[in-house]
């Protein structure tokens, strides 16, 4: 008797997939609080327990914040150090022991969603050339009904907007990105010297590689406004430094050089302030007018220190984390 094979006798039936192994990269600077929310959101993941690792990148954290200690509760994480300042550069260190097909990516302070993996996953699964997955990042205020002037600032006149930020400038936040170990072996990892715009300086060669980018409004991180104006202040030098460091210090001409110093000058200063009182002004979420008027107030200032740490940084000085 001959016996037929079971793809012959059910032609339906379709071969056990195995769920490709993931490497989560997490950097971390100090923020154990947060850190072990999202870690106990990533412990939470509908994705195979036994196919996903989350590395955390200690970038020397204060040692009073007990960062290894915090990691070592959690059963799927692999502790880390670097020590040489910067988030890129330990994402990098991240992705160099992970053993991972597919490198996910989030920040300390972010709460994915349970489903976060598993439809990041599938989405490069199902988009085979696909490079880079961007998924949405929701920012949540302390109370929604309440909300202060300096959240709304940072969670919505600033925001993390992936889908606008994918499709204009063909990157993703890497607060919430997927990708493929073989194509950060192609394209290279993060520049680690830039402090910030990493991600986006990284997104755009994998476009120029030829690789789909995707929009993921179902893999889903949350992230909280930043409440206090230190914190606001931080951000605002901090992205000042990455967009210097990307766009002038690069430069190997001195004529392009300055030319683009003095553009991003007139952005912070003309062209991006302009549009962003306008959107302010216009915004109907802003009421009494006092909360209008103070985030106009955090606008305007935000944008001449942001011009001001360009200037900083054009007369010597160095970029800060």
């Amino acid at each position: 008797m001959t016996y037929s094979q079971p793809e012959q006798l059910y032609p339906n039936l379709k071969p056990k997939v195995i769920a490709p192994f993931v490497s989560v990269v997490v950097p971390v600077y100090n923020n154990a609080e947060h850190l072990q929310t999202c870690l106990a959101a990533l412990e939470r993941q509908t994705y195979r327990s036994d196919r996903y690792e989350v590395i955390v990148v200690d970038n020397g954290s204060d040692p009073d914040c007990n960062i290894a200690a915090i990691a070592a509760t959690f059963n799927h994480v692999v502790i880390t150090e670097e020590l040489t300042s910067g988030s890129y550069i330990a994402r990098n260190k991240g992705i160099a022991i992970a053993t991972g097909e597919i490198i996910a990516f989030t920040d300390s302070d972010c709460i994915p969603t349970p489903t976060w993996l598993e439809k990041g996953v599938n989405h490069l699964l199902n988009n085979p050339e696909c490079g880079l997955v961007a998924g949405r990042i929701d920012i949540f205020f302390q109370d929604p009904a309440h909300f202060s002037a300096i959240e709304f600032y940072d969670g919505v006149t600033m925001g993390f907007p992936q889908r606008e930020f994918l499709e204009k400038r063909r990157a993703g936040l890497t607060a919430n990105v997927f990708t493929w170990k073989r194509v950060i072996d192609q394209v290279g990892a993060f520049k680690g010297e830039i402090k910030s715009h990493g991600d986006l300086e990284w997104g755009k060669r994998v476009f120029a590689s030829g690789y789909a980018q995707i929009y993921a409004d179902d893999a889903c991180v949350g992230h909280p406004a930043r409440h206090s104006f230190k914190e606001l202040l931080n951000r605002a030098i901090r992205l000042a430094g990455g967009s210097y460091d990307l766009h002038v210090k690069q430069e190997r001409s001195l004529w392009r050089r300055n030319k683009k110093f003095l553009r991003l000058l007139a952005d912070d200063l003309i062209c991006h302030l302009g549009k962003t009182v306008a959107d302010t002004i216009r915004d109907s979420r802003l009421h009494p007018l006092d909360k209008k008027l103070k985030v106009l107030g955090l606008v305007i200032l935000m944008k001449y220190v942001a011009a001001l740490e360009k200037i900083r940084l054009k007369c010597g000085g160095k970029s800060r984390r």
